[in-house]
């Protein structure tokens, strides 16, 4: 089965993040479209998109719209039975349904105080009481999941499932502002900066789109704390030791060094979205020699 999947600004949509994870951490493929925060209202970008006005929107080869990202979640994992998007034990399962459940339709001031930037790691940002409480339910409510369903992996439930999908903007934003949590919570947003998927995710929110002055914060920045990127860099010439993209099949046109050897991709949003992070790249990684 193919799906579209319309999709916001890598670096700012949150909801996005989750819809994403949603196909591409479960191996459900789809072709993105994606729409420009910068140009018009996300209304405006669907209005030929039957009632769907928010991103994520997905949209499968018969026409079915499903334009809220719970609701996707569970109608995927209808149609995809065997992609682990809910734990298979019971309890797992109840358990993540909750987690993800009150995730859609709380956390209302961790979100508006702190909006997911990518971009961004601010430094003294200031925790107000009704942030402070939204963090304390975050670490109650996962270290629940972890004691009563969780594995020896990091996740909430046992393996990846849709609430970890769900809860992976919220590590974003505890991440981009280094907001105070228990050694356990940072252990769990850890996993999530580790995660190739959320690495890929980052990557291309890092080279693709406008900074949008409406997410800046006045605050101090550092560097950002998940794992530090293998370093590569664009170059104009030089000869590649592929000769097609790794992505796309296609002739190569824009060129990245890394370890001492070229590297050529089909444009330059493949080969940025690399550079920023090649190691999280599967497809690139097995042509470097």
């Amino acid at each position: 089965m193919s799906y579209q999947l319309y999709i916001g600004d890598y670096a700012y949509s949150s909801w996005s993040l989750r819809g994403w994870l949603l196909l591409r951490r479960f191996g459900i493929s789809a072709d993105v479209t994606l729409v420009d925060f910068a140009e018009k209202s996300v209304a405006e970008h669907l209005q030929n998109v039957g009632p769907a006005k928010t991103v994520p929107t997905l949209i499968d080869e018969s026409g079915t719209i499903v334009w809220d990202s719970l609701a996707m979640a569970e109608e995927l994992a209808s149609r995809h039975p065997n992609a682990g998007i809910w734990p298979d034990d019971p309890a797992a399962r109840a358990t993540a349904r909750s987690l993800t459940a009150e995730m859609h339709s709380g956390f209302s001031a961790l979100r508006n105080a702190c909006p997911m930037n990518m971009r961004k790691c601010y430094v003294d940002f200031p925790v107000s009481d009704a942030v402070q409480e939204d963090l304390n339910r975050l670490q109650q409510i996962w270290d629940y999941a972890r004691q009563t369903s969780g594995g020896t992996g990091p996740w909430l439930c046992g393996t990846y499932s849709a609430a970890d999908a769900f809860f992976a903007p919220v590590a974003a934003r505890i991440a981009g502002y280094q907001l105070p949590v228990s050694p356990s919570a940072q252990a769990y947003v850890d996993a999530h900066l580790a995660d190739p998927a959320f690495r890929r995710w980052r990557a291309m929110g890092l080279v693709h789109g406008q900074d949008l002055e409406r997410y800046a914060m006045t605050y101090d920045s550092t560097d950002w704390p998940g794992p530090a990127p293998r370093r590569a860099q664009s170059i104009e010439t030089g000869t590649s030791v592929n000769e097609t993209c790794p992505y796309s099949g296609k002739d190569v046109t824009h060129l990245m060094e890394m370890d001492g050897k070229v590297y050529g991709f089909c444009n330059a949003f493949c080969r940025d979205k690399t550079v920023a992070d090649p190691e999280t790249w599967p497809d690139f990684m097995a042509i470097v020699r």
